[in-house]
């Protein structure tokens, strides 16, 4: 462990330790996805009935991602951060080894603590460890695993279940947890932060609910018969959300500290970032599912088709720390964006005629300038942060964060169930693909409007950028011949 007066590590390594953490936890939950059928065959199950095995993770994630900011402060960044992929990886040997459901829905409650933890704390760790004028490139290389992760889900799932077992799928977690842990406790410091005195148990109960009901809500939406539940949950979080923030309002050391919204760069950059999510959390559920019903691929052909989302994510890297060391984050975020909803417009323009290797760079697109957008989101929002307030900062970021992606899966059925219903068709048609990518590409693309709201000297100091000043000579040139 780094010792005062030990070299630091470099912020790669950090980085690194981060992004293979969050890339097991992305990667978990899109490999389970695939697997449902073949699990659900083993325990006896239907496949709609397992799903709760999905929903007890999100109710985990909901109930601790708000309360990691504290722990962590309490307990120190690494002795929470280990725990966490400990936690992981044992709920994962449960998953494993589960005989039934109801064994299975509990073990994936379990994992989810460990997966609420290592989000928020992981991006905590970063935020303490990397200097302001490294956190572009730390924040582009955590980017890459927690990408790649669900991309990769569908085929190593695919993989799993056609040549293996399903319980695989929660054994790959051990060797990738382990090493974590090690790497974790030789170049994570065990930094604290500042703990309030009196426990915000009242916003603890109120934001847990409210988050587990509109993720289980969001979660429904995407399965048949259930609209009438969803919708009454979604309503009943929404009630209980609106009690929690005028809680908040009223309330000293509140759990979810909604007045980190009133900082320019990060409250602009928590809404935009949640808009635009909306259009990539839609983006794995409808692009599959057009490739598997318009196309006749198969589940593990169509996770082959979007690793090139992966792939343009990766090759973004190097370029996203050179566009806002030029550009600056303003013009970058502006830009930028409209070029990343335009690639995930295109998808939805994908036709049988179209030549694959075509529509893979049409995805390695989307890819690249998304990862570009999420880049500078992720660490323009902790410009103007003070280190005291850091751990309530990443809560309240990965908690809306996590919201918004589960709220991107609602739009992207909602809009694709909306345009079957007004084209009258009972299966999904390419017209109705189209209206739905251009649905969730146009959400994404509003984002623009809180884009403009940064400052152009907004994240100077991260990213370098000098913005261009002009003088009073330049702007109002002296008339000519006065002085001569």
């Amino acid at each position: 462990m780094p010792e005062s007066g030990a070299p630091k590590p470099h912020f790669r390594t950090i980085a690194l330790i981060v992004g293979a953490a969050m890339f097991m936890e992305q990667l978990d939950g899109t490999v389970l996805a695939t697997a449902l059928p073949s699990m659900a065959r083993e325990l006896g199950v239907s496949a709609p009935s397992l799903s709760i095995a999905l929903t007890s993770y999100l109710i985990s994630l909901a109930i601790f991602i708000p309360v990691s900011g504290r722990i962590a402060d309490r307990f120190g960044a690494r002795t929470v951060f280990r725990t966490a992929i400990i936690a992981f990886i044992l709920g994962s040997i449960a998953c494993a080894q589960a005989p039934s459901v109801g064994f299975l829905v509990a073990a994936r409650f379990f994992q989810g603590v460990g997966g609420a933890l290592m989000l928020p704390v992981g991006r905590l760790v970063l935020m303490r460890s990397v200097e302001k004028r490294d956190l572009i490139q730390a924040t582009s290389w955590v980017l890459i695993p927690a990408v790649i992760g669900p991309i990769l889900g569908p085929p190593v799932g695919g993989f799993i279940v056609t040549y293996l077992n399903w319980r695989w799928i929660f054994y790959i977690n051990v060797p990738i947890g382990i090493l974590g842990v090690i790497l974790v406790s030789l170049f994570i410091a065990n930094s604290r932060g500042e703990v309030p005195e009196k426990t915000d148990y009242k916003g603890i109960v109120l934001s847990s609910l409210s988050l587990g009901l509109l993720l289980f809500g969001f979660e429904l939406t995407s399965h048949d018969g259930q609209l009438y539940r969803a919708l009454s949950l979604l309503a009943v979080g929404a009630v209980l959300g609106s009690l929690y923030i005028r809680h908040a309002r009223i309330t000293r050391d509140p759990i979810l500290d909604i007045s980190l919204m009133k900082i320019p760069t990060y409250g602009t950059s928590v809404i935009a970032g949640a808009i635009t999510r909306v259009t990539q959390g839609a983006h794995p559920y409808l692009l599959p599912l057009m490739m598997q019903l318009g196309f006749g691929l198969s589940a593990s052909q169509s996770g082959l088709m979007t690793i090139g989302t992966a792939i343009g994510s990766i090759i973004a890297k190097p370029f996203a720390p050179k566009l806002l060391r030029r550009f600056g984050f303003r013009d970058t975020l502006m830009v930028n964006g409209v070029f990343a909803s335009a690639g995930y417009a295109i998808c939805g323009l994908f036709r049988p005629g179209w030549p694959l290797p075509v529509m893979f760079l049409v995805m390695m697109a989307s890819g690249f300038f998304m990862s570009i957008q999420f880049t500078g989101y992720n660490t323009i929002a902790y410009d103007e942060i003070a280190q005291e307030r850091m751990g309530s900062a990443t809560s309240f970021y990965t908690t809306f964060q996590q919201l918004m992606l589960s709220m991107g899966i609602c739009a992207g059925a909602a809009a694709l169930q909306g345009a079957m219903v007004l084209g009258g068709h009972v299966l999904p048609r390419f017209a109705d693909f189209t209206a739905a990518f251009w649905t969730v590409a146009l959400i994404s693309l509003s984002a623009t409007i809180w884009n403009r709201r940064f400052s152009h000297e907004a994240g100077t100091e991260i990213s370098g950028h000098t913005p261009r000043t002009w003088s009073a000579r330049q702007v109002i040139k002296e008339p000519r011949g006065l002085n001569s």
